[in-house]
């Protein structure tokens, strides 16, 4: 499972943004594109996603710019993907709407996918923005 370069870049900047002051600060796209070295265009669309996901807030006009909706304790990981990917799910089989799976009808695994689909999902969740903008992990 890879994450796609959106949402790797978004986490990225969501982790300069933290640590800004805890993200309360108002930052603007050119600075975090200066600071992350990611293009200016990739932070201003991934400024749009996040903050239409509730996960930053943005103004624009002198004194705009942007910060983060909540503490960066309270923004996960997987909030993050989420806002960019979409829910995150490992197979199709976890969508019961979706029938694409050949064979579907006789697969032993499919009942299990959804714990195993949860459990991703909260370790992406046990992850949260404060410790992703604290540096290197001990």
């Amino acid at each position: 499972m890879r994450l796609t370069a959106q949402a790797d870049y978004a986490v990225v900047m969501m982790s300069a943004a933290a640590r800004h002051c805890g993200g309360a600060a108002r930052l603007n796209a050119t600075t975090l594109a200066g600071e992350t070295g990611l293009p200016l265009p990739t932070v201003q669309k991934l400024v749009s996603r996040l903050s239409a996901a509730g996960l930053i807030e943005s103004s624009r006009g002198t004194g705009g710019g942007f910060r983060l909706a909540r503490p960066p304790a309270s923004i996960t990981l997987a909030d993050i993907i989420e806002a960019i990917e979409g829910p995150i799910g490992l197979t199709t089989c976890v969508d019961a709407d979706r029938h694409e799976c050949a064979v579907e009808g006789s697969c032993g695994v499919r009942p299990h996918m959804p714990q195993i689909n949860g459990a991703v999902r909260g370790a992406l969740a046990g992850v949260s923005l404060a410790s992703l903008s604290a540096g290197v992990p001990a």
